[in-house]
C-alpha cells in the first residue's frame, strides 16, 4: 500500500493471459528464501522504477480462485519524496483518492478488503 495524502497507488495489469486489464495493487511473487519485504521492494523497482521503504503489516488475505490459492500480505510502503513511479512492468498507474478504490475493476482477491485497506493504511489522526 503505497500512500500519498489522500490517494492510493493502484496499477492495472497488463492485457495478457490471467486476469488481463484488472486492477491490483503493486507487488507479486515472493521467491524461494525471499523475505516478504524484500520481494515488495524488488517487484516495485521492477514494476514501477521506484525504491520504497517497506513498513509495517497492514493486512493478511487468503483467497481462492477455482485454479489458483492465494494469500496475499498488505505492507505500508512509503515512496521517497522525489519518486515518481512510471508504469514499466505494468499497463497503467493510478493515485485513487480514498473512498474510490471500488470504482475500479480490482482482482476477486483484492475486492474483498478494499475498505479494510484504506482504513489501515490510513496516517494516524493527529
Amino acid at each position: 500500500m503505497v500512500r500519498r495524502g489522500d490517494a492510493i497507488l493502484v496499477t492495472r495489469r497488463p492485457d495478457r493471459p490471467g486476469q488481463p486489464g484488472q486492477w491490483e495493487f503493486p507487488g507479486g511473487k515472493v521467491e524461494a528464501g525471499e523475505p516478504e519485504e524484500a520481494a515488495l521492494a524488488r517487484e516495485l523497482r521492477e514494476e514501477l522504477g521506484c525504491e520504497a521503504a517497506v513498513g509495517a503489516l497492514l493486512l493478511r488475505h487468503r483467497h481462492s480462485y477455482p485454479d489458483l490459492d492465494v494469500e496475499l500480505a498488505f505492507y505500508a510502503c512509503a515512496l521517497g519524496p522525489a519518486a515518481e513511479p512510471a508504469p514499466l512492468g505494468v499497463a497503467e498507474i493510478a493515485w485513487a483518492r480514498v473512498g474510490t478504490l471500488a470504482a475500479y475493476d480490482f482482482l476477486e482477491a483484492d475486492r474483498a478488503v478494499l475498505a479494510e485497506l484504506e482504513r489501515r493504511s490510513a496516517p494516524p489522526a493527529t
